[in-house]
């Protein structure tokens, strides 16, 4: 019994050694009897740190950061943590940028050891900064750019529109999109990740203005670009070499340091150090090209250089323009003013959705409208440059068409083509294609369709006692049925035969 007895006690005693020695002393306890390194050691300073003992723990912290053999970014965590909980709020977040610098990882934000200085304006900044997020704003910016590219697309390979004014337009659509694209990314911060996207759409900031002046100069006037033209391309291959120089090249780490600083002074992460500089300078060359674009497109107008619907494409484009104008200036004004959020920073990137969007609708709807005065001439028809048809022999066969259809009335032939109306011109189907797209500017279905609806209205005013059926007026100005004839009438009245028949006996 004695012997199971010291043995129990044995056991106590080195169980209670054995713990004590897994328990540090504080070191000031015991006076001189710890070494300076050993009260300076990293595991003291995490003593102090899981004791909550912060005050102590943050020099000890501070001295092994420097220390080679420690873990350095596990140091600049404790360090931030700690000073955090001692609510030094720009302590802290100078530690986390450290941090960050070497080892990005927005997520340790959200540890909760950051609670104490959560709702402090300058950690609320960093966290809204550097967390990744979806926003509704990145999205909607997102789906215009693939839109804005897209169009881009469509309208390079649209070789009915003159080269030069699809290149123009196209490349005025693209940086549009490019610049688009930049805020999605930035609104959702991911340009902490893709570092490389750091000012990426500036270097297009004075093209805006030139590609749409020229568009309207070739597409108004058929301009030909000469080389002193190139000297408007200056201030962007100026901007591009300066961005090339300071920012562009500067490596991958370097911009996401470069973005992480101008966080802690309260900035943009996204912006440029001379953003009031090139604010101001997008805002004149915007202005100036502005002026210039109103002078090509109110000589136009005035003089009547182009028709119809392309008058009102241009018009559109340029009220969309002047909106973007005004409301950069207005963005301009708020930067002055150190507001970076709210709905008039987005304004200037609707007005730029607005004209992509635009172009986009007419690219799909109308995509004539994009040659401007070339739509009336044989470039829009490139089967028609080397026809050999004379200015003399095309008014000879416009007069000879005429007279078939008015006088007459081919159009009644429910068999009537093209190939039909050629041979009775005397000429080849090429040529009688060609004549009635130039002087009719329509097709020649909707040509044959104007006469017959035009003599379909003709009968039914003449009949007064309603004795013909609508049947018998389709057969009689040559349709074959009397759903393409109601289709068609409609088309040219808004009503149908029928409705039609009604208003004339109420009148």
């Amino acid at each position: 019994m004695r012997t199971s007895g010291f043995l129990v006690f044995l056991l106590f005693v080195m169980s209670v050694f054995c713990h004590a020695r897994t328990i540090p002393i504080d070191p000031e306890s015991l006076g001189n009897s710890f070494s300076a390194v050993e009260k300076d050691s990293l595991d003291w300073a995490e003593y102090y740190y899981n004791i909550h003992r912060y005050k102590k723990a943050i020099p000890l912290y501070k001295k092994n950061l420097d220390n080679p053999k420690t873990d350095q970014l596990h140091i600049l965590k404790k360090l931030a943590l700690s000073e955090a909980a001692l609510e030094n709020t720009s302590e802290s977040i100078s530690n986390v940028s450290e941090y960050l610098k070497s080892e990005f990882n927005p997520n340790f934000l959200l540890n909760e050891g950051f609670d104490p200085i959560r709702e402090t304006p300058q950690f609320k900044m960093m966290s809204s900064k550097l967390i990744p997020r979806v926003t509704t704003w990145s999205v909607v910016y997102l789906f215009v750019a693939l839109i804005g590219f897209y169009v881009v697309f469509l309208i390079s390979l649209n070789r009915q529109i003159n080269p030069s004014s699809r290149v123009l337009i196209a490349i005025f659509i693209f940086i549009h999109s490019f610049f688009i694209l930049n805020i999605s990314i930035s609104s959702a911060n991911y340009m902490f990740e893709y570092p490389h996207t750091y000012l990426m759409s500036t270097w297009a900031s004075f093209l805006y203005g030139p590609l749409l002046f020229f568009y309207f100069k070739k597409t108004t006037q058929k301009y030909n670009f000469k080389r002193v033209d190139l000297l408007h391309l200056l201030p962007t291959i100026v901007l591009s070499a300066y961005l090339a120089v300071t920012i562009y090249s500067i490596p991958f780490e370097g911009k996401r340091d470069l973005m992480l600083s101008r966080i802690l002074n309260g900035l943009n992460p996204q912006d440029s150090d001379k953003l009031i500089l090139l604010v101001f300078l997008k805002i004149a060359s915007l202005t100036i090209y502005g002026y210039f674009i109103w002078r090509v497109y109110y000589k136009s107008k005035k003089k009547k250089l182009l028709q119809g619907k392309n008058q009102i494409w241009q018009k559109n484009i340029y009220y969309i323009h002047i909106f973007y104008v005004l409301t950069y200036s207005a963005y301009g004004i708020i930067i002055i003013n150190g507001l970076t959020t709210g709905f008039l920073f987005h304004i200037p990137v609707i007005a730029m959705a607005t004209m992509v969007l635009y172009v986009g609708y007419s690219a799909n709807i109308q995509p004539d409208v994009f040659n401007g005065a070339y739509a009336y001439t044989n470039r829009l028809f490139p089967k028609y440059e080397k026809s050999g048809l004379t200015p003399s022999l095309s008014i000879e066969l416009k007069e000879n068409l005429l007279h078939l259809f008015a006088n007459e009335k081919i159009y009644k032939e429910n068999n009537i083509n093209l190939d039909m109306v050629a041979k009775r011109l005397n000429t080849t189907r090429h040529n009688a294609s060609q004549i009635i797209n130039e002087h009719f500017n329509v097709s020649f279905h909707e040509l044959v369709n104007t006469y017959r609806i035009k003599e379909a209205k003709e009968l039914l005013l003449d009949d007064k006692s309603q004795r013909l059926n609508i049947i018998n007026i389709a057969y009689e100005v040559g349709y074959n049925n009397k759903v393409t004839f109601n289709k068609a009438f409609k088309k040219d009245t808004q009503l149908t035969p029928s409705q039609y028949q009604r208003n004339i006996m109420r009148l």
